[in-house]
């Protein structure tokens, strides 16, 4: 009721009266329209509830969704913990594994892999068409794996950690069902049923330890920040926000799912999306979703302030 109530309020106020007088005289307002008028944050966000609500129900397909606001505590959620194929997701917790064995001292950032035949995977990334016996140091290999979601740097990652120490990694980080069971692109062990998971609520949980500097330590969580600021893929979360927009996120794409979550920046705080989907009408349809409702809630934080903002 309170939301119905707050939905009508906010319809007559971007209409204003002329809205209310004449009905027939000019078409309703959109989402976006309410989202941009004159409201406080609180209004606006029971307003975005609302409109996502109805993109989830005429989304053809599965859809796990968190949407947080980083500083008052505010969130949205549809179905959070209902596991889906992780496709590139996992690489996020592999990178934030990748930091923590360098801390550790198991391994040196610029310590040198060399390219084999054997590591080259299909799908995205640069370095299944470099040649066969070229270096790259770990930190190169971190960046191509979150930046350009290259396949076969995040294989030559989990050949050096092994499976063993990246799940238990990833428990130690509070990722209690996201999982590494295969490789990227291993398509004959999907195929047996072997397959990654995670959910959208534990890529947000780490999404959020990274930027409050908890994700294993304050070295780590920088390091990770600053790898998902710098993504090459941005026709998801970002694609419909103003271009100088900045957006610490990671993708993933594969049969059926098309998945993003990031951490969206702006003068008026700062919010973060988790978006999960399985659909067989095809990756468009998926990232007109994301980018969708990226937009909408990004229309709540370019136009209003906080009005309580959470201490640690």
């Amino acid at each position: 009721m309170k939301r119905s109530i707050a939905f009508c309020l906010l319809f007559a106020m971007a209409a204003g009266p002329a809205f209310v007088l004449e009905k027939s005289a000019a078409r309703p307002p959109s989402p976006s329209d309410v989202l941009a008028g004159p409201a406080t944050r609180e209004e606006k966000l029971l307003v975005l509830e609302e409109a996502v609500r109805q993109k989830v129900k005429v989304f053809r397909g599965e859809i796990g969704l968190v949407i947080r606001d980083l500083d008052t505590g505010w969130a949205y959620q549809v179905n959070p913990d209902t596991l889906f194929p992780a496709a590139s997701m996992v690489k996020v917790p592999i990178m934030a594994a990748c930091l923590k064995a360098a801390e550790e001292g198991r391994l040196s950032l610029r310590d040198d892999l060399t390219l084999k035949r054997s590591d080259k995977a299909t799908g995205s990334g640069v370095l299944r068409r470099k040649a066969t016996g070229s270096a790259y140091t770990i930190e190169q290999l971190v960046e191509l794996m979150v930046t350009q979601s290259d396949n076969t740097a995040a294989n030559m990652l989990i050949d050096l950690l092994g499976f063993d120490y990246l799940n238990q990694t990833f428990r130690e980080m509070g990722l209690e069902r996201t999982n590494l069971s295969r490789k990227m692109m291993d398509f004959r062990s999907r195929d047996k049923g072997i397959e990654n998971y995670t959910s959208a609520r534990e890529m947000a949980d780490i999404l959020e330890m990274i930027y409050r500097k908890g994700c294993v330590d304050s070295s780590v969580s920088e390091k990770s920040l600053e790898f998902l600021k710098s993504q090459k893929v941005n026709d998801r979360i970002p694609k419909l926000l103003p271009k100088d927009t900045i957006v610490a996120h990671k993708t993933g794409l594969e049969r059926q799912v098309c998945h993003d979550a990031g951490i969206v920046f702006t003068d008026n705080g700062n919010f973060l999306i988790s978006a999960f989907t399985k659909t067989t009408s095809g990756p468009r349809t998926a990232k007109r979703f994301i980018s969708s409702v990226s937009s909408l809630a990004y229309t709540v934080y370019k136009t209003t302030r906080p009005k309580t903002v959470l201490t640690s």
